[in-house]
């Protein structure tokens, strides 16, 4: 190896000609993180719900599958986690749908699944202290109702997430799944069975009716059948068996005492509290306590139950979206019917028949089944449980990093499947992640939601509930994104190469970090009402959330990626000025952008104005580069979380990097270029500005639009040549085989101090 030296202002630039590498030109991707590839696009995995039945993995298709450093943090490549919850045990077999509000029969067995953190019981009226009012003012439940304080409820006890029935030779065995389990005494459950001319009041002081025959009541490892229209007990007693870990409570009704034979069957059922010392459900009262839920206003006998099963037609009915029509929890309905006392609408049909048999029946088109387009919500199970259930006491927002209100191992999402047929080549992924105080189901009925997911050749639109209404996407609110992401590519085929993402207001800031710290992951970005940092911002000042959390900072990792902006003149929450400042930024660079000012608008204008075809226009079917000959990449580590395997330290073929004085400076910035390419730069056009006027469902919203575009790249003489700057890098790695460069290849390196850089592929590395 011969290198000169030469100095220059407050850097070294190091020109050298390796000779004699060992290996040949390409990289063999050994030493990257673990990734389960599937031989084909249908290979069979197995569900650990059902040891023995395979289900289809589409992640061979659906995730990156090139060589070098794959796109994106590890955690969106893991396998998924062991789920105690989604485990069979004993006579259970069947796997769990995963839809909520749908119903299947499986194996022998019928399955509903609930919606996630819907417990929210009726709509009488919310006390003043309850902690949701404060904290999601854009996803307010329907239901009023609130937990006791003490730990031991966990703010989640009564959340039911699935139900099962299945048939035995001696009896009927129902299993319940619920959210959160600490106490199993303090949860109790009731279970209607058959049909009644009118509604019969369920037992125990639940003050809730419905049509039934028979009632069973679970509470802790007791149970009782009573005859519905006598409240007389039928004997023998159900069997209980309760399963701490995977919060499952199973109870067996004997023949003899109750005997569906092979007729269909109606079964309700709802979950509330126990009162053990009244040996009946715990009803709440005006305002919560330690021990008693609150939320029921000056109702003299208020529902008991939290959460009610089988409600098949939960959604919000609003033209603007779920998040202003108390519809984002999905349980609308189920507060209305509480809050009368009657649930008589919410109920199964049950084919014993059908079970007996084994006969397995989707219930594709009909209500109860899962559907073919819209929105539907999702369950997964994380990686992570720092806590069971719900937990309002932390302030996300303030700070560099978040556990979230929404503690436990499943998580809900909502996911727009789209009207038009699959493609051939998979899904596009949109990313359209919600704002401050909303939830998963924001976008729910938007013209957001669906034309981006009708738009071009047809993508999947995912939001997250990001574990909380306020996390800003920091540490386990950015991990909510990626295992969403990673339970998207298992179960639906995705082209790995179209993913785009996009948000309103604190979602917006959040479609600043996930473009600037994973790049090569989408192919265009769209924030809206948002700048680049979360908290007021007035540059050149720092903002008030801090500078490590300002992504102006990580704007030239955008090279590869354009950027779209709406930001509003009269943002109640400033965000004009962060985002002007990022136009600047960009525009310094010569990035593509487009940066839409609206002066006659407030923060929420443009989400109640809905129309978002300028957005779906701009994304379109998008491509995500993959190897630029140009790699230029900002390294936060300060955001990065390696306990959750969010580490942003790679883009293209440019990995490993690795920042050297943290405490100066916390960001370190790699420029490299590829001579090997053939490519100059492209050419960026002079700034551009023109007017425009955005229709939609208010008065039609001006706007002027500031831009700039590219022409095509030049060529240029290829050259086995690599030329890189660096500054506040430590060690970096090169992926010689995606950069087309050979291990005799020339390196000029400028730097401003010592640094490694490993040739991938070529078996050393160099220092400086």
């Amino acid at each position: 190896m011969h290198f000169t030296i030469s100095r220059c202002t407050g850097s070294m630039l190091i020109v050298a000609v390796l000779a004699g590498c060992n290996g040949s030109s390409g990289g063999s991707g050994a030493g990257q993180d673990s990734l389960v590839r599937s031989p084909s696009l249908l290979a069979a995995t197995v569900d650990r719900s059902h040891p023995t039945e395979a289900v289809a993995d589409y992640r061979a298709q659906s995730l990156y599958q090139g060589p070098g450093p794959r796109p994106g943090p590890a955690i969106l490549y893991a396998d998924p986690p062991r789920a105690p919850q989604l485990e069979n045990t004993g006579i259970w077999q069947a796997r769990p749908i995963l839809v909520s509000g749908t119903a299947a029969y499986r194996r022998g067995e019928y399955l509903y699944q609930d919606y996630l953190y819907d417990d929210r019981g009726a709509q009488l009226l919310a006390e003043v202290s309850d902690p949701h009012l404060k904290k999601e003012l854009f996803a307010r439940s329907a239901g009023t109702i609130s937990y006791p304080s003490d730990p031991v409820y966990a703010g989640n006890a009564a959340d039911i997430v699935e139900l099962r029935i299945r048939p035995q030779s001696a009896g009927t065995a129902f299993r319940l799944t619920v959210n959160s389990m600490i106490d199993a005494d303090k949860l109790a459950f009731s279970i209607a069975l058959g049909d009644s001319a009118d509604s019969k009041p369920f037992p125990f002081g639940a003050n809730v009716k419905a049509p039934a025959q028979y009632f069973v009541t679970v509470h802790g490892s007791e149970a009782v059948l009573t005859d519905a229209q006598t409240g007389a007990v039928i004997l023998p007693a159900p069997a209980v068996t309760v399963d701490l870990e995977r919060r499952q409570v199973q109870v067996d009704v004997a023949t003899s005492a109750w005997n569906p034979g092979r007729a269909v069957q109606r079964i309700a059922a709802g979950a509330g509290l126990w009162d053990a010392a009244g040996g009946r459900y715990l009803t709440p009262a005006l305002a919560s306590s330690n021990t008693r839920p609150g939320g029921a206003g000056l109702a003299l006998a208020p529902a008991a139950f939290f959460n009610v099963v089988f409600r098949f037609n939960e959604r919000s009915d609003s033209a603007l979206g779920a998040a202003l029509d108390n519809g984002v929890w999905r349980e609308k309905a189920q507060a209305a019917a509480l809050a009368q006392g009657d649930i008589r609408q919410f109920y199964a049909n049950v084919d014993f028949g059908k079970l007996a048999d084994q006969v397995d029946d989707e219930l594709s088109g009909q209500p109860q089944g899962v559907p073919a387009s819209g929105t539907i919500n999702r369950i997964f199970a994380s990686q992570v449980e720092s806590r069971q259930g719900v937990d309002f006491s932390l302030a996300c927002g303030t700070q560099a990093s978040c556990k979230g209100e929404y503690r436990g191992q499943l998580q809900p999402y909502s996911l727009y499947l789209p009207v038009k047929p699959a493609p051939a080549g998979g899904y596009g992924l949109s990313l359209l992640l919600h704002s401050l105080s909303a939830n998963h189901n924001q976008y729910a009925g938007t013209s957001n939601q669906v034309l981006l997911g009708e738009r071009g050749q047809g993508h999947l639109v995912a939001s997250n509930l990001a574990r909380g209404p306020d996390g800003w996407f920091i540490e386990d609110a950015e991990a909510d994104v990626f295992e969403m992401w990673a339970d998207i590519a298992r179960n639906y085929p995705l082209n790995a190469n179209l993913a785009t993402v996009s948000g309103y207001s604190m979602g917006g800031y959040g479609t600043f970090m996930f473009a600037t710290r994973y790049p090569d992951l989408f192919g265009a970005a769209h924030a809206s009402a948002a700048g680049p940092t979360f908290g007021y911002w007035f540059p050149p000042a720092d903002p008030i959330s801090g500078d490590a959390t300002n992504m102006a900072n990580m704007l030239p990792s955008l090279r590869h990626l354009p950027l779209m902006v709406w930001t509003q003149q009269l943002d109640e929450g400033l965000s004009s000025f962060g985002a002007h400042a990022a136009q600047q930024r960009l525009e310094s660079l010569g990035y593509r952008h487009r940066v839409d000012t609206f002066p006659a608008a407030e923060h929420l204008t443009l989400y109640l104005h809905d129309n978002y075809q300028d957005s779906a226009d701009f994304l379109g079917d998008a491509v995500a580069q993959r190897n630029p000959a140009r790699v230029t990449f900002v390294a936060n580590p300060s955001m990065d979380f390696a306990s959750r395997q969010l580490i942003a330290d790679k883009a293209y073929w440019v990995s490993g990097i690795r920042v050297r004085d943290l405490a100066s400076t916390p960001r370190g910035t790699v420029d490299a270029v590829s001579r090997a390419f053939g490519e100059a730069d492209a050419v960026a056009s002079p700034p551009q500005t023109r007017a425009g006027i955005l229709p939609g469902k208010l008065a039609a919203q001006p706007y002027i639009s500031q831009f700039l575009t590219w022409a095509a790249p030049a060529l240029s003489p290829a050259a086995d040549r690599l030329d890189i700057s660096l500054r506040n890098v430590a060690a970096l790695k090169i992926d010689m085989r995606r950069a087309r460069l050979s291990c005799n290849t020339m390196l000029a390196v400028d730097t401003d101090g010592p640094v490694s850089i490993e040739l991938d592929g070529c078996g050393r590395s160099v220092q400086y």
